[in-house]
């Protein structure tokens, strides 16, 4: 993949991967272009904020698509519409523009969605200075404001005439069509087309300074249901009555607090509910529970999440909560266990630590600071684990900010130059490179 390509690369050259090299004057262009561009990018944003697309609000979704749809045909991109009707979600956005043959293909990843719905009070694009508020400012309409500003700086340096790049903006990155298999079937296939993947959510940052992102972990739901004889409360224990359905589900859960933990793991458990009743409504959020203090539970429902660095880790994890489920069932009950595998996880592979080092060179050469890897439990899952196991990638090409998924949501818009140009210059590195595939 692109790190050992580089790696390979730098050796023959006699370099370090890590040398430092002085901007060229196609990579000096693009600083200006991104200069000169940040205002009309910060409008555009603007725009895109003030349209709500939550991800359920599918004319939104399909509003912002097309807005976005003249942006990247300016570019020279062929650009297409993918309705995920099957899925029960609006569609994505994908974009192909054809450079040279050969060449290394890039894979861009963002999304058009955002967790705020058409009820939700938190509508409106609002600025003050370099910062500014309002839904999917910064996850995802600020990365994808930045990813055509980078476009548009490779446009005007010449670079981007000869890049294979194809887009994939998602509309459903904020809550996942059914099945994923069909939401997220576009996005695999350009992963296995490309040599390398760029993810444009958002910067992390710790104590004021740029981290980089070469690993997101899993993100995977579990049911648990568990049952038991209903009887009078005075019984509870027996041989005949048994313990009941509370006590055999407290057992599991236990376990898994006392057994599963092991680096790179959480699991919790976030619903729980039971008696002579435990009805799960349709969503998956709410257990309407109804019983007595004198009747024994005959059932008791608990939904949880885990969340994995590694799909070694995720079957691992997997086998252990099903074994402890299997295992030692209390006096007259029974259990059983359900899983939602959702978002893959994206190891810390030497690929991406490749990229990392390839954007640290980028940052010698703009005089900037280097990024060191982020710890990946600071960070949550993503559509580029969808990808990871095809590809080398890169994730946090976006805006830095805070309050994300939150009415506080707000962008540091001063960081669209500096990711603009590590995201431009970079691609039009890669660009001039030899792909795998």
């Amino acid at each position: 993949m692109i790190g050992r390509v580089f790696i390979a690369a730098a050796l023959m050259t006699g370099m370090s991967p890590i040398a430092h090299a002085a901007l060229s004057p196609a990579e000096k262009t693009i600083g200006a272009t991104v200069e000169a561009g940040y205002e009309p990018s910060v409008a555009l944003l603007e725009k895109l904020v003030n349209q709500n697309s939550g991800s359920m609000n599918f004319a939104g979704v399909k509003a912002v698509a097309d807005m976005l749809r003249p942006q990247f045909e300016a570019l020279g991109f062929t650009v297409t519409w993918k309705p995920m009707v099957a899925a029960k979600r609006a569609g994505h956005l994908i974009a192909v523009h054809k450079g040279k043959a050969g060449a290394t293909k890039m894979l861009l990843i963002g999304h058009l969605d955002t967790v705020f719905e058409p009820d939700s009070p938190f509508q409106t694009f609002r600025r003050d200075g370099d910062w500014a508020s309002g839904p999917g400012v910064s996850d995802d309409k600020g990365g994808v404001a930045t990813m055509l500003l980078a476009l548009k700086a490779m446009q005007a340096a010449g670079t981007l005439k000869g890049a294979n790049i194809e887009v994939v903006l998602t509309g459903d990155e904020e809550d996942a069509g059914d099945p994923v298999s069909v939401a997220r079937a576009d996005l695999i296939q350009a992963g296995k087309r490309a040599d390398v993947a760029l993810d444009f959510e958002g910067l992390s940052q710790e104590n004021g300074r740029d981290m980089g992102s070469i690993a997101r972990r899993s993100s995977n739901s579990w049911t648990l249901t568990a049952t038991g004889k209903s009887g009078h409360s005075s019984g509870i224990f027996s041989a005949a009555a048994g313990d009941g359905a509370i006590y055999e589900l407290a057992r599991i859960i236990t376990a898994f607090r006392k057994e599963l933990p092991e680096p790179n793991l959480t699991f919790n458990v976030g619903l729980i509910g039971g008696g002579q009743s435990a009805d799960v409504d349709k969503d998956g959020v709410r257990i309407a529970s109804t019983g007595k203090t004198n009747i024994i539970a005959p059932i008791a429902v608990a939904k949880g999440d885990f969340r994995t660095l590694s799909e070694d880790q995720t079957r691992r994890v997997q086998g252990k909560m099903q074994q402890i489920v299997d295992n030692g069932h209390l006096n007259g009950t029974s259990a059983k266990i359900d899983f939602d595998l959702g978002y893959p996880s994206m190891a810390p592979t030497p690929g991406n630590r490749a990229l990392l080092d390839r954007l640290n060179i980028i940052n010698r050469d703009l005089g900037l600071p280097e990024m060191p890897a982020l710890d990946p439990l600071k960070r949550g899952a993503g559509d580029i684990a969808f990808v990871a196991a095809d590809t080398d990638g890169y994730v946090g090409l976006g805006l830095a900010s805070s309050g994300d998924h939150s009415p506080a949501e707000k962008a540091d818009l001063s960081t669209m130059k500096r990711q603009a140009k590590r995201a431009a210059i970079l691609m039009s590195r890669l660009a001039g490179e030899k792909g795998r595939k």
